[in-house]
């Protein structure tokens, strides 16, 4: 990692595929300087969504300008809802209407969403297009813009049709974040605690001091929780790029995560990093249950979750009729389920966890059991 006082730089090593990920304030405004080194072609366009595009568009379109840049423009409607096979399908035909070659570049404008979508599509458009990610939510720069993992959803469940297809460049304006809801926001520091919780104790007693500082826009701290956060998964996706073995440990939480928001329909009433939260808590219950770890270990995870108020438990989810048979159907049916076994990132404390196959169901159960009755 190198630090400048307006920008930190994190490189994912990937060998020939390798990039940069710059993480600083106001990057937007220089948007078009900045993506100009990785933009081989005459053509690029862009993809956003109406709410991003009604905030930050005119301050891009000037940035790339200036640099001699007019990205052709997509326009997707916001929201989980448009990482679906229709939207996809109109986004491929959108893209091929402005005749793309192999030297147009896609440029990803937004949150996980756009991010997803148009890499995806990248991936699969001439049989592989260069692209580049912008991230304008705190989960995006986090987490999803960076590794390459890019999809969908299906009716079947979450991200089940997607692509490991890298980006060009990452550029992570903490500028952006100012615009977004508190409740976004403490969505996706969500995904900066599980760097903690994973590999990385001495992040998660910073965080469990100066979270709330993140939350609240002070700008060294929010810097500072981005920077380790892409540090961290750099360094995993760069001995794992394809989550045959110790990637596996990024999806702390998502199993039971991406079972919750499978049964709320990916709606507003759960967003994904208080799915995450919900699940991070559970995963630490079940190791416990397992005498992986301590009760303490449990009371600090849920502890921190709650006061910066993102949900540890069911309780705020009441209206929903939750039962484990179904539940743990989505999480048989997770993408990382192996030869039928379901694989569950599990700890030994905090800053331990582990990829395990051979959880008891009963356990599993008994976990889901005592999180609905909460």
């Amino acid at each position: 990692m190198k630090e400048t006082k307006t920008t930190t730089k994190v490189t994912v090593d990937l060998s020939e595929r390798s990039y940069e990920i710059l993480i600083g304030k106001n990057l937007l405004k220089s948007a078009g300087e900045l993506v100009a080194p990785a933009v081989r072609g005459r053509k690029q366009i862009l993809v956003t969504d109406a709410n991003i595009a009604r905030v930050w568009l005119p301050t891009f379109r000037k940035a790339m300008a200036a640099q001699g840049f007019h990205p052709e423009e997509i326009i997707l409607s916001p929201g989980e809802k448009s990482k679906s096979l229709h939207v996809f399908s109109n986004l491929i035909k959108n893209i091929l209407d402005f005749e793309p070659d192999r030297n147009t570049c896609l440029i990803a404008l937004g949150g996980g969403v756009i991010g997803d979508l148009t890499g995806f599509a990248a991936s699969t458009v001439l049989r592989g297009l260069s692209f580049l990610q912008i991230p304008t939510t705190l989960l995006a720069q986090v987490d999803s813009s960076v590794g390459g993992k890019t999809g969908i959803n299906t009716s079947h469940g979450k991200n089940l049709v997607g692509s490991f297809y890298q980006p060009q460049m990452v550029i992570a304006d903490t500028e952006a974040l100012n615009t977004l809801s508190p409740r976004e926001l403490r969505s996706g520091y969500a995904e900066i605690l599980k760097y903690g919780l994973i590999v990385n104790p001495e992040f998660f007693e910073w965080l469990e001091v100066n979270g709330t500082r993140v939350i609240d826009g002070t700008e060294d701290a929010r810097r500072h929780a981005i920077s380790c956060s892409c540090e961290t998964k750099a360094g995993i996706v760069s001995k794992d790029e394809r989550e045959g073995g110790v990637r596996a440990l990024l999806n702390l939480g998502h199993t039971f995560g991406h079972a919750l928001e499978k049964e709320t329909s990916y709606g507003r009433e759960l967003l994904h990093g208080e799915a995450v939260s919900i699940g991070m808590s559970m995963a630490f219950e079940l190791s416990h249950r397992l005498g992986l770890c301590s009760s303490t270990d449990v009371k600090r995870v849920k502890d921190h979750i709650a006061s910066i108020g993102l949900p540890n438990s069911l309780k705020h989810l009441k209206d929903f009729d939750w039962h484990t048979g179904r539940l743990l159907t989505h999480m048989a049916h997770d993408k990382k389920t192996r030869d039928g076994k379901i694989n569950f990132i599990l700890a030994r404390g905090i800053g331990n966890a582990f990829i395990c196959d051979t959880v008891p169901i009963k356990e599993v159960l008994a976990v889901l059991e005592s999180a609905i009755a909460s």
